[in-house]
């Protein structure tokens, strides 16, 4: 089992910097027993100039406070003393590149009603890409995205997450890497922990919101493909047109870019090598580097 801490890992909670085996939570917390709670996750590198920078730091303390607000979570934080946070939080446990996990979560409560105050963590731990480097065999899931109706899909809770793990389980139980979840009305949705692009025809596609979690990672990605000057549209579109795109891949901060190598044991028909994703991957690694990039010398 992966170690996410040790004895002398160093944690933020509620102001204060503590030894994550001295910090404590309440049993009766609503979070605990109702999943009411929203979180980030956050990578930091070290960039090619040899400093150690939180990427996107700002964006996604944005969507804590968004995910809070849309769910009826107190939200008093300042964020730019929690950017701050993270950075001291790398510092403390001497780490270059590392996972962010900011949670915000609430106190005691076993009634239906919203919290009246919240409190935060920030923790790290060093982690290589969540999906792995090697293309991925996916399935379409029996399991639905929870319907826009039903809850804030845009808020990034805890809660929520409770569908990620059976979609995901599904899926290595029968053998696959990972999963891919449609949308009450047929159409793709994202993966587990990851939003979809694909590419057909030297273009590149991906869902619109309304029925996703917009990824910062996804945000990435798309003003990349603006840099580059590759086509892309954001629209609906099902299984079965994704089983005729000429490459296709996951995007997320655990993930980073990942290649797609089948869906529902159906191959891609472009090598991934040569797709317009290859070269998303690398632009995106340039990217969170800090590193010049030129699409002329990665297609050479």
């Amino acid at each position: 089992m992966y170690s996410y801490y040790n004895n002398d890992t160093i944690l933020y909670l509620d102001g204060e910097y503590l030894k994550a085996t001295a910090a404590t939570t309440d049993l009766f917390g609503q979070s605990l027993h109702y999943g009411y709670a929203v979180f980030e996750g956050i990578r930091a590198y070290k960039t090619a100039n040899g400093e150690v920078k939180v990427f996107k730091a700002k964006e996604h303390f944005d969507r804590l406070k968004r995910s809070c607000e849309l769910i009826h979570i107190p939200y008093n934080f300042d964020n730019d003393e929690l950017i701050a946070a993270c950075y001291k939080v790398l510092e403390m446990n001497n780490m270059e590149e590392a996972y962010i996990r900011p949670l915000v979560f609430c106190p005691p409560n076993m009634t239906l009603k919203a919290a009246s105050k919240s409190n935060i963590l920030i923790c790290a731990w060093e982690w290589g890409a969540y999906l792995g480097e090697k293309l991925l065999r996916i399935m379409t899931s029996s399991f639905e995205r929870p319907n826009p109706k039903a809850f804030q899909i845009e808020s990034k809770s805890a809660g929520l997450y409770v569908n990620s793990i059976l979609a995901s389980q599904e899926a290595k139980q029968k053998g696959y890497d990972e999963a891919l979840l449609l949308d009450m009305n047929g159409n793709v949705a994202e993966g587990p922990g990851a939003n979809i692009f694909f590419e057909k025809d030297g273009k590149i596609f991906t869902p619109p919101p309304g029925n996703i979690l917009p990824g910062i990672t996804r945000a990435t990605v798309i003003e990349l493909c603006h840099e580059l000057q590759i086509p892309l549209e954001e629209k609906l579109f099902t299984i079965d047109e994704l089983k005729q795109a000429d490459a296709a891949f996951f995007c997320g901060t655990a993930a980073e870019v990942v290649g797609l190598e089948s869906i529902d044991g159906q191959t891609f028909a472009k090598p991934w090598a040569s797709s317009l994703g290859k070269v998303l991957q690398q632009a995106y690694k340039a990217k969170v580097l800090e590193k010049t990039f030129q699409r002329e010398a990665q297609l050479a």
